[in-house]
């Protein structure tokens, strides 16, 4: 459980950078900071996905309480506006925690008000409740008075990644029923179903304008936003102790409150049963990582990160071994596998799957060997827990397998193929970006890395691997290109790998960038590239030149084109995301490659957890709370940014826990 008390939540600065995450597992979410003033467009009480995991829209985007003792009125909620920060609740709030979903408590005049917050798993469905108690001490001689709570929702109704404006083609009408408001603001959207235990309803509504998103401003995006409050919720809390709001989609009761917040503490329990109490870390980190699991059709995929990711090829077979297959949920990587199988095309597995339905973009030479290295981790994890898959879908994974390898060989999009002459793996053409380092601004390619990047000959070859435990068809091709790697990587003047040979086509040159891409044929994959004085060579540069607490940089500070901030508008930001920025993920091959040069016994495996996953126990507390960055500034203090929860930043932190420091 993660708690904060006053003194933080009193405090804007330090509460402001710490926010929360609530999925159904279906792609929608709720999110917010820690005192309920929403600095993203992203952040709101339900964010529907209308075509699992995609299609998602802001639906309902707060809710304004006050708590009324006699006469008296306690705002509760907080908001930007131009110049201000109104009301002020964060300076009633006495706490904050995850236990295991959010939880406010504020007090006034002698009463305490706890809310939490939790959506259902499988309905676009949030789940507020209100208790009330008297504060401690003050029930001998306290004078009674009435104690009513007011709950104004504020709508929305629009594209997640959208902000809505006052405007006249909005439906006002609320239909009301036996403990139940509905409204239906725009064609083409849901109603928005409201079940209550309210004593009244008032049914007039207004615009709440100017809300100001600090975050969005300082990404240079669009900030403003004007929300709709269509009616009021008067409940009688004194009398009650309690009030309840069930918001979504499909029409639900009050009463349904209690059996789907006590499934819900159920099922996220189960999923950290066998985990010891004393291992906060590891129980916080399992507890993260189904929050990104979801489903797609008849199976299920990763969503890469919130607030704003959709389910990627490339995160999604990186975050599986993490997410899935270390924490044992065999059938959940089955499933999430399985469905990608069915989109193998020319040799590639999709980058991304748009949020709106359009057709998958191939654009990533990485994912579907990604794919290749985790499908056979699947089998032999299967295998292994005495639980082997069918034999059609073992037949169904190794078609995919041979799929890839083969269009690979053959040839496919963006001029990915093998190269005849070394037996590496040849990708790229300009305008496209390929591989994991792919910011795009406009036509420019920030890290083109066309030609044979080294992190993908590390994947090639740990493919040709994996498909050898098939067929031996692939052996001869995997010794030519472990030959050819070790020679022409090599950069003997420097100590290290190159980053790129064969840069842009031209034969016999190479990039000589220093970035965290070699480090993946020592660490990461099942089989390393490099060993003896090579591999520990690469570990001590990697460790001295882009370590940090939090992750490794992409790009070494002095070389051309390092940038120490992730800052600014989408420009500068995508012109930083890759050349310096540091990534979480990349903990997991480094710390593993860390530990087999030291031959992996427990004394090297004791000193790793303490050197590196000290600092993630420590980040887990900030920024999205309970789980891992997707990135952080190059440079001291390491500011956490790009979406505060991210799937393979939580699932490398978790192979490394289960598998390799275990």
């Amino acid at each position: 459980m993660l708690r904060f008390d006053h003194t933080v939540c009193g405090d804007l600065g330090q509460a402001l950078r710490r926010e929360w995450l609530e999925t159904n597992g279906i792609g929608g979410f709720a999110s917010s900071t820690i005192v309920g003033l929403d600095t993203r467009r992203y952040h709101g009480l339900l964010t529907a996905a209308l075509h699992p995991p995609g299609d998602r829209y802001l639906l309902l985007a707060k809710l304004e309480e006050t708590l009324v003792v006699g006469d008296r009125r306690h705002e509760l909620s907080a908001n930007q506006y131009p110049g201000t920060v109104h009301p002020d609740g964060f300076e009633l709030q006495r706490e904050f925690r995850l236990d295991p979903f959010p939880v406010f408590v504020w007090a006034a005049d002698g009463f305490v008000l706890e809310k939490s917050v939790l959506l259902v798993h499988g309905e676009n469905t949030v789940v507020v409740t209100y208790a009330l108690r008297r504060e401690a001490g003050t029930e001998a001689g306290a004078v009674d008075v009435p104690v009513a709570l007011e709950v104004r929702p504020l709508i929305a109704f629009r594209d997640f990644h959208a902000t809505t404006h006052e405007n006249d083609g909005i439906d006002r009408r609320v239909v009301l029923g036996d403990g139940l408001a509905s409204i239906t603001p725009y064609g083409g959207l849901p109603t928005l179903h409201v079940a209550h235990d309210a004593r009244r309803v008032d049914a007039s509504g207004d615009w709440y304008r100017s809300f100001e998103y600090a975050v969005e401003r300082a990404r240079g995006l669009d900030f403003r936003e004007d929300l709709y409050q269509p009616f009021t919720l008067h409940f009688d809390v004194g009398a009650s102790g309690s009030a309840t709001v069930v918001a979504g989609t499909e029409p639900r009761r009050a009463t349904d409150a209690a059996a789907l917040v006590r499934s819900e503490k159920e099922r996220r329990a189960a999923l950290i049963a066998g985990v010891p109490h004393t291992d906060v870390l590891q129980r916080t980190l399992v507890g993260a990582a189904d929050q990104y699991v979801v489903r797609r059709g008849p199976g299920k995929s990763v969503i890469a990160g919130y607030p704003w990711f959709g389910d990627w090829g490339r995160d999604t077979f990186i975050s599986v071994r993490g997410l899935c297959l270390a924490t044992g949920r065999i059938d959940v990587a089955r499933e999430i596998l399985l469905a990608w199988t069915e989109v193998v095309s020319e040799g590639m597995l999709p980058n991304r799957f748009a949020d709106h339905g359009e057709q998958p973009e191939y654009n990533s030479v990485d994912a579907a060997l990604w794919f290749v290295v985790a499908a056979r981790e699947l089998i032999d994890a299967a295998a292994a827990a005495g639980r082997p898959l069918p034999v059609a879908e073992v037949e169904a994974v190794w078609r995919a397998i041979e799929a890839i390898l083969e269009g690979y060989v053959r040839g496919t999009r963006h001029r990915i193929g093998l190269d005849e002459s070394d037996a590496l793996l040849f990708a790229g053409e300009p305008g496209v970006q390929l591989t994991w380092m792919d910011a795009k601004i406009g036509d420019w390619v920030v890290t083109p890395r066309i030609g044979k990047p080294v992190e993908i000959q590390a994947l090639w070859l740990a493919a040709l691997h994996a498909a050898g435990a098939r067929s031996d068809r692939w052996t001869p091709l995997l010794a030519r290109g472990r030959e050819s790697f070790t020679r022409r990587f090599w950069n003997a003047s420097a100590g290290c790998l190159y980053d790129v040979v064969d840069p842009d086509g031209h034969a016999g040159a190479a990039d000589g960038s220093f970035r965290p891409n070699q480090i993946l044929a020592v660490g990461g994959l099942p089989i390393a590239l490099l060993d003896g004085e090579r591999a520990r060579a690469v570990v001590d540069g990697v460790e001295s030149r882009l370590w940090t607490p939090l992750g490794l940089r992409s790009l070494a500070p002095g070389e051309t084109g390092y940038v120490a901030r992730y800052h600014g508008g989408p420009r500068e930001r995508d012109a930083a995301y890759h050349q310096g920025t540091v990534w979480p993920w990349l903990l997991g091959p480094f710390v593993e490659a860390w530990v087999r040069v030291r031959g992996a016994t427990p004394a090297v495996k004791q000193a790793a957890r303490e050197r590196f996953l000290s600092p993630l126990a420590t980040h887990l507390s900030d920024a999205g709370l309970g789980h891992v960055s997707e990135i952080a500034d190059a440079e001291a203090p390491h500011e956490p940014a790009g979406c505060p929860f991210q799937a393979w930043s939580v699932a490398e932190a978790l192979r490394l826990v289960r598998q390799v420091l275990a």
